[in-house]
């Protein structure tokens, strides 16, 4: 026991959405930690744990928190999602009814920062180091932890592979290979009623989910957040594509952040989480009824119908694919290799093939987007080829 206390205490959460491959991660950083004598407390529903819980001793705080084992974790290793649970919690920005109720009679303000709150638990229960999964919004709220003294090393995750300073996040692999799986699923409908053939895939700034997929040949065209489309344009090019293919469809991927030429982002509700987004979806739908609409004029004056398809969830359950078995299991390797090393305030990356940190400051300092001048082909609306030579693995990830 003496030497757990002289190495120290991990405290490891993961926070936004599930993805495969952040169990694998867990399992890495606990067992290395432990193996070097650490003691490793999971922190569950994100930053949410970190705010919830009672600092009393003989409180049940189990909700909020559990001592990881090698016996926990190698039972959740291999499996998808999130043992430890997820939220999508900004301690630094808490709306009123949000706040924990033995909290209510001090931080009663329409908007409240429980920072202080955060500090005072991760004192309360021992915590040396902090290790969050997420995306750039929960790791956002790391980078401020880090700027008020906390020792923090941050593990890149969301599917959408946007977090900046990194060629690859958690569980964007498995989200592409889905993703193609389930779209040559709904070929053979397509193909049989010879029709189009529109399925809306996950990324809310970053069409990176509906580029590789479509690059990979999974569709004909995709449609992203970083260029406004022309729909005429689009269902021109359908009508073109089903034209051409003797089984009579054509496919296109929209990213559920993208959106029409001189039009908004379409959105399920206002209803906004704590980082000030509101909940995606319909685009889709949107673009399936206008491509009906419009089909006859490209198309001898002969209507084409859709299958619509929203992906959602069926790309973000189940189990890692290869890449999210191996990149978590590395990077929680590396975040023990920063603490061990006594190196905080880091983001582990991996770039240009090759495993490394930055400065945690990168996160908030800029936006990772495709570069639509590079890979994005505004008039064929499909990814742009060019020379691979040097490229990355996932060819437009690196800047």
């Amino acid at each position: 026991m003496a030497n757990l206390k002289a190495k120290g205490t991990i405290g490891i959460l993961t926070g936004g959405g599930d993805v495969p491959g952040l169990n694998p991660a867990i399992r890495a950083v606990t067992i290395r930690a432990l193996r070097e004598g650490y003691r490793v407390i999971g922190i569950r529903k994100g930053w949410s744990g970190l705010v919830s819980m009672i600092r009393d001793k003989d409180h049940d705080n189990s909700e909020y928190f559990v001592h990881l084992t090698e016996e926990i974790v190698n039972r959740a290793g291999r499996t998808g999602g999130t043992f430890l649970h997820s939220s999508r919690t900004r301690p630094s920005h808490m709306p009123k009814a949000s706040v924990p109720e033995h909290l209510k009679a001090t931080y009663n303000a329409d908007m409240n920062d429980l920072t202080p709150e955060v500090l005072k638990n991760l004192e309360w229960l021992g915590i040396d180091h902090v290790i969050p999964i997420g995306g750039d919004d929960t790791l956002s709220y790391g980078v401020h932890l880090f700027q008020r003294g906390v020792k923090v090393i941050a593990i890149p995750k969301t599917m959408d592979n946007d977090v900046p300073g990194t060629d690859y996040c958690i569980g964007f692999s498995t989200c592409v290979s889905r993703t193609i799986s389930l779209v040559n699923t709904l070929r053979t409908s397509a193909g049989s009623h010879e029709r189009f053939l529109v399925v809306e895939v996950f990324g809310r700034y970053a069409g990176f989910t509906a580029m590789l997929p479509t690059m990979a040949g999974a569709a004909n065209r995709c449609v992203i957040p970083e260029w406004k489309f022309n729909i005429e344009r689009l269902t021109e090019l359908l009508v073109s594509d089903r034209i051409n293919n003797p089984s009579k469809y054509s496919i296109v991927l929209v990213s559920e952040g993208a959106s029409f030429e001189g039009e908004e982002m379409v959105f399920e509700s206002a209803e906004k989480d704590m980082f000030g987004h509101a909940k995606l979806g319909g685009i889709g739908d949107m673009v399936a009824s206008r491509l009906k609409d419009l089909s006859p004029k490209f198309n001898r004056g002969k209507k084409v119908e859709c299958i619509n398809q929203r992906l959602g969830y069926l790309v973000r359950g189940g189990d890692p694919d290869a890449v999210d078995s191996i990149v978590p299991m590395a990077y929680g390797n590396l975040a023990l290799d920063l603490i061990m090393q006594g190196i905080h305030g880091r983001l582990v990356v991996l770039k240009n093939g090759r495993y490394d940190n930055l400065p945690i400051e990168v996160i908030t300092s800029t936006k990772k987007l495709v570069n639509v001048d590079k890979f994005y082909n505004t008039d064929r609306l499909r990814p742009h080829y060019h020379s691979f030579e040097m490229r990355p693995q996932f060819i437009m990830t690196s800047e």
